[in-house]
Order: structure tokens, then sequence, then C-alpha cells
């Protein structure tokens, strides 16, 4: 088999077998797909279902958005689907300080899910994956978590939705997402994840 990634694993679901990999134990830095980590937490939390306010600080994220208003009030639940079907930044921030508290409690709790899962080869220092020397994982690690992750059903809904219409705020009209992952169009067994690559 060839593959054209620098590090990769195929993992099976049911059983966790390593199928496949490449470079799989080397520690790189995970960009995007740290919101995996993110959306599970969130859902996790037991508060999907209630509305927080965005702070000025989620705005100042860099990267990409889903152009949040500060003082937008908005679901955890449709933060979660900005984050996994547009990859928001700012949705990552919201969602850190809906949870948490704050970034940096959001942080602490990222790194004790990764040692729980056995993520023995990875740091967490954002929510986004934007880059940071100690911000890093490998592609073995990266496919326990997305095991683990798959094994929700509510992470699976949200990252196999292909449309979410998120309900007027106090400050936005109705919104209309497309999810970003090419794969669920391009590939008839895809059923969600994250991707990085493919805007």
């Amino acid at each position: 088999m060839h593959v054209s990634a620098h590090s990769a694993v195929l993992m099976d679901q049911s059983s966790g077998r390593v199928l496949f990999q490449q470079n799989s134990k080397e520690k790189l830095p995970i960009a995007s797909i740290t919101k995996v980590m993110t959306a599970i937490l969130a859902i996790e939390s037991g508060k999907m279902n209630r509305t927080f306010t965005t702070s000025q600080e989620a705005l100042r994220t860099e990267g990409s958005s889903i152009y949040l208003k500060a003082g937008e009030k908005m679901k955890l639940r449709d933060l979660v689907y900005g984050l996994m079907l547009r990859s928001g930044n700012d949705a990552s921030r919201a969602i850190a300080e809906a949870v948490a508290g704050s970034e940096k409690g959001f942080v602490l709790l990222m790194n004790e899910k990764a040692r729980e899962l056995g993520m023995t080869d990875s740091h967490f220092t954002n929510p986004n994956g934007l880059e940071h020397p100690k911000h890093y994982a490998t592609a073995y690690d990266m496919a326990l978590l997305m095991r683990y992750a798959m094994g929700n059903a509510t992470f699976r809904k949200v990252t196999g939705t292909k449309l979410h219409r998120v309900p007027a705020t106090n400050k936005e009209a109705a919104r209309v997402w497309k999810n970003k992952n090419k794969m669920l169009s391009l590939y008839k067994y895809a059923t969600g994840g994250k991707p990085d690559l493919l805007k």
C-alpha cells in the first residue's frame, strides 16, 4: 500500500487492531484534527443543550471562523457543529470557555482525556490546533482518539452531517453550515471524522 502522507494509521474500529501504519509513532503537529478532542469533551460535558455567551476573546482566535459575534448566545450543540463542519477556531475557544470556564482549564481536560485514552505521545496546548511547539501527537494516538470518538453516537451524527441549520441568535439571522469534509461525498463509505487538508 502506498500512502502519500508522512505519517498514517489504519485502525479497525471494532477491535482497535492496526491494519496499516507508516511513521505512526512520530510526534508531529496535528493542526485542525485537534478539534476531535475538543468536540468529544464538549459532547461528554452534558451541556450540549445549554446556551452560552460568546466572549470577545473567542473572536480574537486566529484562523478559520464561523464568524461569531461578541455577546452572541448560542447552544453548545451548535458551536460543536460549527467546530466540526466549518472548523471554526472561534467556536473552539467558545466551547473551551463553555465547558471549562477558560481555555487554560479546557486544555487541562484535553490532556487528562489523552492520558485516559492511552495517548502517551500527545500533548495539547489549545482547543483548535494552532501551531505551538508543545502541541503535538502521533498518528497512532490520533487513531486511538478517533476510534473512541466514533464510538459516540452524537459525535458520529455531528461529523456525518452534510448540512446543519442554526437558528437565529440574539446577534445573527439563521445560518446554514455545509460540512467541509469532502470525503463524505467523495467516498461512499465515509461516515464522519475530521479532515485537516480536505478544505
